[in-house]
């Protein structure tokens, strides 16, 4: 499908820097089918005007003044605005990974990303997907392998009652590696709505509500 043929998405930007968010701006207006629909400095300043912006998706800096990304993400989930929102951020930290994922974001990939990709990523979240790029989730995977050894893990350790299928396994690494469920279903040659069922069983049966809380409790668990 060609971006003359997908629906509009409507992109709020928040960053502190003028420079960044002109940046993303002018590269997202190559995409066709995204329109910025507003910007803010901060969180607080995001907080104050996505409601009435209706924004499909949040592209969200992880650190700026007075309220960072993370902190307006779980305030946006307090409040019941539900928007999702792509974290995007320089830093090599698990922990902020990992904190964002907890908050509630629904993407996560780093400034230094392809146009293609952040599209893609822009695609995948505004359709009900989570996506994590590749390199992010590496680090979120280290961190946690640390988590697990310093007894910090937050994820309740609680065995799967119905066993994951071999096939599920195989999804689940996938997801790991931040692939969508269009790239699974090209990898494994399923179609894309198999992929998505295989992907509501794994939801279900791990007791998780979202791909990146599947992932996290999956290596809790040591099933991947």
């Amino acid at each position: 499908m060609s971006s003359e043929d997908k629906a509009t998405i409507k992109v709020m930007l928040v960053d502190d820097q003028n420079l960044v968010r002109e940046g993303i701006k002018s590269l997202l207006n190559l995409a066709g089918h995204i329109t910025i629909v507003g910007e803010a400095g901060d969180g607080e300043e995001a907080l104050t005007v996505m409601t009435e912006l209706q924004p499909d998706v949040v592209l969200m800096d992880i650190r700026m003044p007075k309220m960072d990304g993370i902190t307006a993400v779980k305030t946006m989930k307090e409040q019941n605005i539900d928007i999702p929102v792509i974290i995007l951020t320089t830093f090599d930290d698990h922990e902020l990974v990992l904190s964002g994922i907890r908050a509630g974001a629904r993407g996560f990939l780093l400034k230094d990303v392809s146009l293609e990709a952040l599209v893609e990523a822009i695609d995948t979240v505004s359709s009900g997907d989570t996506l994590i790029q590749p390199a992010v989730t590496e680090r979120v995977i280290k961190g946690f392998t640390e988590l697990q050894k310093e007894g910090q893990s937050k994820v309740e350790k609680e065995p799967v009652q119905d066993p994951l299928t071999q096939r599920e396994i195989e999804i689940l690494r996938l997801m790991a590696g931040g692939y969508s469920n269009k790239e699974i279903s090209r990898a494994i040659f399923k179609s894309e709505g198999t992929i998505k069922n295989h992907v509501s069983n794994i939801l279900a049966k791990l007791g998780v509500r979202d791909r990146t809380r599947a992932v996290l409790k999956a290596l809790e668990l040591g099933v991947i």
